[in-house]
């Protein structure tokens, strides 16, 4: 992947969580709480139609903007009420799905005191959540739930204790005799190892997809993808070698020791979304013998020749949205083929550079590992 394509996945993640489809429709007035407010906080509130409703309290400012709702274009300007509280809703309606987003209040960016606040853009911002039409797969419902759980582990390479989440499947604990495949699972750039539990779903898609039978269980785990902290706009400053170094050969002889793991290359996959995916390609074509399943979710495609005179994959999953770039996506897949790869092509439908593309393309990759 070049440098070039790295940056223009870094500025997608940045930019497109906002997009939204301008429309001249009514707004309807069935407003409710977001899914993702604080307890007890009744805005912001979300609609049928994907509207996003905002209110304020600021008697004392001069001018309050969230940056949702207008994209490269300012966001959402808020109107001062004679309450103190600002109010504004959305132009149009949002992606489906979740998206970060702040308050812009005189000049000073700060969280929305009525949301959740979730780790991306290299800060802990507010998050909302639009309702999706095909959520189901990614709800919490009464079904066996696996574990999730926070591991330290020691990193010579870095002279620190590093974490990581490892999500068990149902079961774990009560067969002590069972090992499980192992699929390595990275963050986007801004974002931490708490991405894909907390705005991703991660584990509630595979409880779920574990009830109906649809994939073999295993374990996941999810990490720091940063060794050597790169600023907005220095992307091209990252080197994949240390973290790397990190994974290979500290986080997954520790996983190894610690949990029933199958420890062989066709038992292990590796796959990120835009920067984590980046870093999959950079570590599976350096490492094949390392892992047997490869997944690139808006984070780059492989070709024939990335993959030529190496062990051969067992699977390469290449996903995107479909507002992103699916033709290359699409078109990279039925190279892979032709040149005898195992290689499955994913496109999330209306969406973007954001989370219901990769909660869409976890569901999709999930039952093709490991078989």
């Amino acid at each position: 992947m070049t440098k070039k394509t790295v940056a223009a996945l870094v500025i997608a993640a940045l930019t497109s969580a906002t997009s939204f489809a301008q429309t001249n429709q009514t707004v309807a007035e069935d407003f409710k709480p977001s899914t993702l407010n604080q307890p007890g906080q009744e805005y912001p509130q979300v609609n049928s139609q994907g509207y996003a409703r905002f209110r304020i309290k600021a008697p004392k400012a001069d001018s309050v903007r969230v940056s949702l709702g207008l994209g490269g274009r300012g966001g959402t300007i808020l109107t001062k009420g004679d309450d103190g509280f600002w109010t504004g809703t959305t132009a149009g309606p949002m992606d489906e799905g979740f998206h970060y987003y702040n308050v812009t209040i005189d000049g000073g960016k700060f969280n929305d005191p009525g949301a959740l606040n979730y780790y991306g853009s290299i800060r802990w911002e507010s998050g909302i959540e639009i309702p999706a039409h095909d959520q189901d797969f990614y709800a919490l419902k009464a079904v066996p739930h696996g574990n999730v759980q926070q591991i330290l582990f020691p990193s010579k390479s870095t002279n620190t204790s590093r974490r990581a989440f490892v999500y068990t499947p149902p079961g774990y604990e009560k067969d002590k005799s069972k090992k499980y495949p192992v699929l390595y699972l990275q963050h986007g750039w801004g974002e931490d190892e708490t991405a894909w539990s907390n705005q991703g779903h991660a584990n509630l898609i595979m409880d779920n997809l574990i009830a109906e039978g649809k994939t073999k269980p295993f374990i996941i785990v999810m990490t720091y993808g940063m060794t050597n902290e790169v600023k907005f706009g220095k992307i091209r400053e990252f080197k994949i070698d240390p973290f790397q170094t990190v994974l290979v050969d500290e986080l997954i002889p520790y996983v190894d020791v610690n949990f029933r793991t199958l420890t062989n290359r066709d038992n292990r996959a590796m796959a990120g979304l835009s920067m984590g995916g980046m870093e999959t390609k950079m570590i599976t074509l350096n490492k094949p013998e390392t892992f047997g399943y490869y997944g690139l979710l808006s984070g780059g495609v492989y070709a024939p020749e990335d993959l030529k005179d190496k062990a051969k994959p067992k699977l390469v999953f290449i996903s995107c949205g479909s507002k992103e770039r699916p033709d290359g996506v699409q078109k990279a897949a039925t190279d892979l083929k032709a040149a005898g790869y195992n290689a499955v092509s994913y496109v999330s439908d209306k969406t973007a550079h954001e989370f219901l593309t990769w909660r869409r393309s976890l569901h999709e990759l999930a039952p093709l590992l490991f078989n």
